[in-house]
C-alpha cells in the first residue's frame, strides 16, 4: 500500500526541527518561512510546549467527551481572555474544515435558513459544506455542487447588500485575510458594512480566522482591526502548534442544544494541553508585539525589492506579488538558499513564519531572497 498521491511534494525528507528551522535527513538546515501552512505558531519544538505534552502523555492522552475534561474549561477560559471574547462559548474540534462546518450548521439551526453567502476566491476547507463555500471549482466533486452556496465579490459591499436583502441567507462567511486566495485583507470599512448588513437582514456573520487568527495579524484576530464582533469565529492552524485542533467561538445569542454538535476526538486531553501551552507562550513571550514589529519590518523591506509589484497582508501573514511567475524563485529559495516558502497563485509568494520569528531571522531571509532573485537571472 502507498499513500494516495494527491499532494505535490518537494523531494526533501524533514526529520527534525527547532525554532524557525527544519532539518533534513542529511542534517541540512532550512529556514522555515511557511510553518506548514501557518500551523507552527510558537516555533518548532518549543521547550514549554514539548514539556507540557510529555507531562500530559504521562497522565492521559485521550478520553471521549462523555466525561468531564477540566482541561477544556481551562483552555476555554484562557482563550476567551486572550482573544477578547470572554463571554463567548467554544466548541472544540480537530480541523479548520470541521470548525467551519460547525459554524455553518449552527447558523442554519439558529436562523432556520439554508443559504450561505461566501466571497470570491474564498477557501474554507475540503469537507462537504466547506468545499461548497470554497471558490475553487476543481475541489468540488459533483456531490458538493450545492445551490445553497452563493459567491459575491470580496470587499464589495454593494453586491453583498443586494444578496442579503433577499433574507434567505443564514450566514455570510469571510476570511479575515484570504490565504489561498492571495493574501488579500478584508477591508475594515467592508467588515463594518457587512456587520451592519447582517444585522439589518437577520443574517449571521462567520469570520474564518483559521489562517489569519491566533496572533498571525498582530491582533489575536485579524477582524479586530475593524472593531467588529462576529456571531461565530473559527480557528485552527496555529491553535496547537501542529497538534490537530480547532475551535468554533460562539456568541452568547446561541443556546446549546444537546446532541446538536458532536465529536469523538475534538477537545481531547492532549489537544487541550497543546493549545494551553501555545496560549501560555504567546502571553509570556508577548508574541503579538513581536508579530507587529517583525511583520512591519519585513513588509517594508520587501517593497524595496526589484520585481515586486505589491506586498499585502498584516503582521506575519504576508503575500509578495511579483511581476513574473515565482516557480523558479521558490525552487532557488528551497534548493539553493535553504528556505521553505509557500505560494498563492503563480505570482504571489506566501510567507507565514512562526510568531516568534526574530528580526535577525527576517534579515537573514531577506538576504537569501535577494540571492535567489539574483540567481534567477
Amino acid at each position: 500500500m502507498n499513500p494516495f498521491a494527491v499532494f505535490q511534494k518537494s523531494n526533501i525528507h524533514i526529520v527534525s526541527a527547532k525554532g524557525s528551522y527544519v532539518y533534513d535527513e542529511d542534517g541540512r538546515a532550512y529556514l522555515d518561512m511557511y510553518g506548514g501552512h501557518a500551523v507552527i505558531s510558537i516555533g518548532h519544538a518549543h521547550p514549554h510546549y514539548v514539556s507540557t505534552l510529555r507531562q500530559q502523555l504521562d497522565r492521559i492522552a485521550f478520553y471521549s467527551n462523555a466525561v468531564e475534561n477540566k482541561l477544556q474549561d481551562c483552555l476555554a477560559l484562557e482563550l476567551g481572555e486572550q482573544s477578547g471574547y470572554p463571554d463567548y462559548s467554544v466548541f472544540f474540534s480537530n480541523s479548520g474544515a470541521e470548525a467551519n462546518e460547525n459554524a455553518i450548521k449552527l447558523a442554519s439551526f439558529h436562523t432556520g435558513r439554508s443559504k450561505v453567502l461566501a466571497m470570491s476566491n474564498a477557501f474554507h476547507g475540503r469537507t462537504s459544506a466547506t468545499v461548497a463555500a470554497t471558490d475553487i471549482g476543481s475541489m468540488r466533486a459533483p456531490i458538493n455542487e450545492n445551490f445553497n452556496f452563493v459567491f459575491t465579490p470580496f470587499n464589495d459591499i454593494s453586491s453583498l447588500r443586494k444578496q442579503l436583502e433577499t433574507e434567505v441567507f443564514c450566514a455570510v462567511i469571510i476570511e479575515g485575510i484570504q490565504g489561498v486566495g492571495g493574501i488579500h485583507v478584508a477591508d475594515d470599512a467592508f467588515l463594518n458594512d457587512v456587520r451592519s448588513a447582517c444585522d439589518d437582514t437577520g443574517t449571521l456573520l462567520i469570520l474564518d480566522e483559521i489562517q489569519s487568527g491566533y496572533g498571525r495579524s498582530g491582533r489575536f484576530f485579524s477582524h479586530q482591526y475593524a472593531g467588529i464582533k462576529p456571531d461565530l469565529i473559527t480557528v485552527a492552524k496555529g491553535i496547537a502548534n501542529g497538534f490537530p485542533m480547532a475551535a468554533t467561538l460562539i456568541s452568547p445569542s446561541f443556546k446549546p442544544v444537546l446532541g446538536q454538535l458532536g465529536t469523538t476526538f475534538g477537545g481531547n486531553h492532549l489537544a487541550c494541553a497543546a493549545a494551553l501551552a501555545v496560549l501560555e507562550v504567546m502571553k509570556d513571550e508577548k508574541l503579538l508585539d513581536n508579530v507587529v514589529v517583525v511583520g512591519d519590518f519585513l513588509r517594508e523591506e520587501l517593497k524595496k525589492l526589484a520585481g515586486v509589484e505589491e506586498v499585502r497582508g498584516r503582521g506575519l501573514m504576508i503575500g509578495v506579488e511579483f511581476e513574473k511567475d515565482i516557480t523558479a524563485l521558490m525552487d532557488n529559495l528551497l534548493y539553493q538558499e535553504g528556505v521553505f516558502t509557500g505560494y498563492a497563485g503563480n505570482y504571489t509568494l506566501r510567507l507565514l513564519p512562526a510568531l516568534n520569528f526574530s528580526l535577525e531571522e527576517a534579515q537573514l531571509f531577506l538576504k537569501k531572497l535577494k540571492n535567489a532573485l539574483k540567481n534567477e537571472g
